[in-house]
């Protein structure tokens, strides 16, 4: 029987403590353990709608369905949604409650860790096991005083910690050592073990520097995980989502066409991950875009959400892509905007509140007026789309006042329209509608047809929710198969063991 709890740590963002905590609770799971996640304060402009009604990072969502759980708020308590470089919108148990500075939540953060201690507790109380993601870095020591999310946690609810660090990086092992080193007695004591991350070629080549973190931190390396192609589905940190670079392992196609999708790569992109459906679609190369020359060839541009829309509307100006989507429309080839890309496709944003500080005029490739609300909508809506049943969440201030154009899909729960269709230029608010399958294949099957594409066919069997499954499936097999699982299980039933020491010195020395 397994229970307690862990927190894994990473030695930089994104260096796989998401996968690892859903690869560890697909493991559990498999086995019949009861196992929740849970992240104590994310960072992320990806997230997803509970089904209480409140918001959570894509992340933590990701991670409940490896556990076979729907998602809650209470496996991600503290969200911060970055609208800028310097303030950021606070999620407090899946509803906002304010914006924030760096410096002003810097003083805000010792009440919220009874907030996640709380959750965290309850929890454990439902669960045999609570396998918790640490957020950026341990090693940031300037904000250890106050830090809710990885050693202050790990201290408050007595966890053991496990640190993963990422080897395609570079310079994996002084980042390990490092992590443990910058830390106080106290919260080195904490640390029971290393994962390596992403490795490609011949593992014994690395035994000998494993071998020396061991005599040198007095810790084992549970596991060293190779690099997975196939990974790439729901990646939450804004690090994934590169820039010009082609999203998801494109499949040829069951045609003879291959269709080209260009995502603009705004600069405060949110829930990117609404594109993946289409990378999943065998024929369909989905890249990020940058800059105007990517879309030259694209059959389709998506305009995809937005943390600050009006702010990302001006980079579109700035930048030659507001240009280039109006002459792509204008040349009648299709665009797809989506929540805050929806809005920018519009004729004007205003905003009264102050919501995000200002108000714009949009492209104008649609007859749509939005304003924003004080209060932000949150929702798991349903509905019909071109004879197709279909779902979606929604996360946005913007309402709209005006449209002048035929709609897209049709609210089942309203019976109100949603969305805009004017022919090659559509736009919803809804997020997660390119995830249900009929609609997503009469999407390209139309956008085939409006640029000429007539050797493409879409494949009449891919499976969004089959190929997540599978991604989640692939990352408990790489648990499995690569980690040490009975340490692993030891340290979640018993903690950290009590006779570790403190590295005190130099790589050149011994640990105390």
């Amino acid at each position: 029987m397994v229970s307690g709890a862990l927190l894994v740590a990473g030695t930089t963002s994104d260096a796989g403590k998401s996968a690892l905590v859903a690869g560890i609770c697909r493991w559990l799971a498999r086995r019949g353990v009861a196992v929740a996640p849970f992240k104590a304060q994310n960072m992320s402009n990806n997230s997803v709608v509970t089904a209480d009604g409140g918001e959570i990072g894509r992340a933590q969502a990701m991670q409940a369905h490896a556990c076979g759980l729907e998602p809650s708020v209470a496996f991600n308590p503290v969200l911060l949604k970055p609208g800028s470089d310097r303030s950021s919108q606070v999620v407090v148990r899946g509803r906002v409650e304010g914006t924030v500075s760096a410096r002003s939540y810097y003083a805000r953060k010792a009440a919220l860790l009874d907030v996640v201690a709380a959750e965290l507790a309850g929890l454990r109380e439902r669960h045999d096991v609570v396998v918790c993601e640490g957020a950026g870095s341990p090693a940031e020591i300037n904000l250890r005083a106050t830090d809710i999310a990885n050693m202050g946690l790990a201290q408050a609810a007595d966890l053991p910690v496990v640190v993963v660090g990422d080897i395609d990086r570079g310079g994996v092992l002084a980042h390990l050592f490092g992590t443990l080193a910058v830390l106080d007695a106290a919260d080195q004591a904490r640390i029971a073990g290393f994962v390596i991350n992403k490795f490609r070629g011949d593992v014994s080549l690395l035994t000998p520097g494993l071998d020396r973190l061991g005599v040198l931190t007095g810790r084992p390396t549970l596991g060293v995980v190779p690099w997975a192609d196939d990974l790439w589905i729901d990646a939450e940190d804004s690090l994934s989502a590169v820039a010009d670079g082609v999203l998801g392992r494109p499949a040829p196609p069951h045609g003879s066409q291959w269709l080209r999708v260009a995502v603009v790569r705004l600069p405060r992109i949110s829930n990117a991950t609404d594109a993946e459906a289409l990378a999943c679609e065998p024929g369909v190369a989905v890249r990020y875009a940058t800059e105007p020359s990517r879309l030259l060839d694209a059959d389709l541009v998506v305009l995809p959400g937005s943390k600050a829309t009006v702010a990302d509307l001006a980079w579109l100006r700035r930048t030659g892509l507001a240009d280039g989507v109006v002459a792509h429309a204008r040349a009648g080839r299709p665009v797809l905007g989506i929540c805050g890309g929806y809005q920018m496709l519009g004729r004007r944003i205003a905003d009264p509140h102050g919501v995000e500080g200002g108000e714009a005029d949009g492209l104008g490739l649609l007859d749509l007026e939005v304003e924003f609300a004080a209060d932000k909508q949150l929702g798991n809506p349903a509905g019909t789309a071109w004879g197709e049943v279909v779902r979606g969440y929604e996360i946005h201030h913007g309402r709209v006042v005006h449209t002048g154009d035929p709609a897209l899909l049709t609210d089942a729960a309203s019976g109100e329209a949603e969305g805009s269709d004017a022919g090659v230029v559509l736009g919803t608010h809804w997020h997660g509608l390119l995830e249900n399958d009929g609609f997503r294949r009469r999407l390209l099957r139309r956008v085939a047809d409006q640029t000429g594409r007539t050797g493409f066919r879409p494949a009449p069997d891919t499976s969004f929710a089959a190929r997540r499954g599978a991604q989640l499936d692939l990352l408990g097999d790489l648990v499995e198969e690569h980690l040490d699982t009975r340490t692993l299980e030891h340290v979640i039933n018993h903690g950290t063991p009590a006779d570790l020491p403190v590295v005190t010195s130099g790589l050149a020395g011994s640990p105390a």
